[in-house]
């Protein structure tokens, strides 16, 4: 019988895909592992449409992220969650021996798209306190033995929590001119004083990505925008797929973009801030805790004196939440997401339990 997988190309067969929290799975009641909001609003669904395609930029989800963000719709595109984009620039800009430039631990798709579409990957060092700065990033771009087309940098980041300074990205995109540096803002709005929107006006290198996964609770409609020069928008629509935005997504990002949802947005914000801080009040007092690093997401990456025995201690009470054990430098570490009072709490009391017992 035929080897079905010795017909994939040799760089697939060799991958190994980006576990996600759906993929990784895990049997239980509280679900703290995917930095999901805590609840959804409600919505309204028009089914009569659905015998049509849909258009490839549905132009009120495109003016409605303009709007949000103060520009003009050639600066947007819209699409199936950050992670498309992610691809799309990948395989819009990196060419056959270029590629592109992370900082580990970071988000894990920008390395797959890498190496779905066999761009090459070279790696920034972060300081020992995991900070990240434009020499780092420099070193990285010029000894990288390949032509550096774009750098991605998570702010804030994923799953350290932290900003990424804007004028170290200023230095780089001055320096730079010729490689693309995109800003994955997926968590922005829980510390929107530190986007980037500023600098797009002066540098055309510079690209954004949004999402409404986050703080606008609507991870299960996959929907994720970039932000960039019409240049770029442009080049990205010759790659994209005719019809990667649904109908029914498009019904609700509108709602979730026009002054009402934004508006819930901005009090869903509020609420887990405040949750955020006295989950971090509670976790600096317990024992088994050795570290709650600074945040600026909906979630805390938390260092236990024993991360697996903590993890397979919740795991077995039935709260799922993320370990970076095997990541660099994140020995013992678990990302834990904000989510209801409810959750926060039976958090708390099994976490109290390992640390009296």
């Amino acid at each position: 019988m035929v080897d079905l997988n010795k017909l994939a190309c040799e760089h697939v067969q060799k991958l190994v895909p980006y576990q996600s929290a759906r993929r990784i799975g895990g049997h239980g009641h509280t679900f703290l592992n995917a930095n999901e909001a805590p609840k959804s609003e409600f919505y309204i669904f028009n089914s009569t449409t659905l015998n049509r395609y849909p258009d490839c930029q549905p132009l009120d989800v495109v003016q409605g992220m303009a709007d949000y963000v103060g520009l003009t719709r050639d600066k947007i595109l819209v699409s199936r969650g950050g992670d498309e984009s992610i691809g799309l620039l990948v395989r819009t800009f990196c060419d056959s021996g270029e590629g592109i430039v992370i900082a580990p631990p970071t988000y894990g798709m920008y390395e797959i798209a890498a190496q779905t579409n066999r761009a090459k990957v070279a790696y920034a060092k972060r300081h020992e306190d995991f900070t990240l700065d434009a020499q780092a990033i420099g070193e990285a771009i010029d000894n990288a033995g390949f032509k550096v087309k774009l750098v991605f940098i998570d702010s804030p980041a994923n799953p350290l929590g932290i900003t990424f300074d804007h004028h170290e990205l200023t230095t780089l995109l001055n320096k730079y001119e010729e490689v693309l540096f995109v800003l994955d803002e997926a968590y922005i709005e829980f510390d929107y004083d530190q986007t980037c929107l500023p600098l797009l006006a002066e540098h055309p290198n510079l690209v954004i990505l949004r999402t409404m996964s986050k703080a606008f609770a609507l991870a299960g409609i996959r929907c994720g925008f970039t932000i960039a020069h019409p240049d770029i928008i442009n080049l990205m629509l010759k790659v994209i797929d005719p019809y990667p935005i649904s109908d029914p997504v498009a019904q609700i990002a509108r709602q979730g973009l026009a002054r009402g949802g934004i508006e819930l947005m901005q009090e869903r914000v509020a609420k887990i801030l405040d949750l955020r801080e006295k989950l971090r009040h509670n976790l600096e007092a317990l024992s088994i805790v050795t570290k709650v690093f600074p945040s600026s997401a909906n979630f805390l990456l938390v260092e236990f004196k024993d991360g697996p025995a903590v993890f397979e201690r919740m795991l077995q009470k039935g709260i799922i939440l993320r370990s970076f054990e095997t990541k660099p430098g994140l020995k013992n570490t678990i990302r834990i997401t904000i989510g209801s009072p409810e959750e926060l709490d039976e958090v708390m009391r099994v976490l109290t339990d390992i640390a009296n017992s």
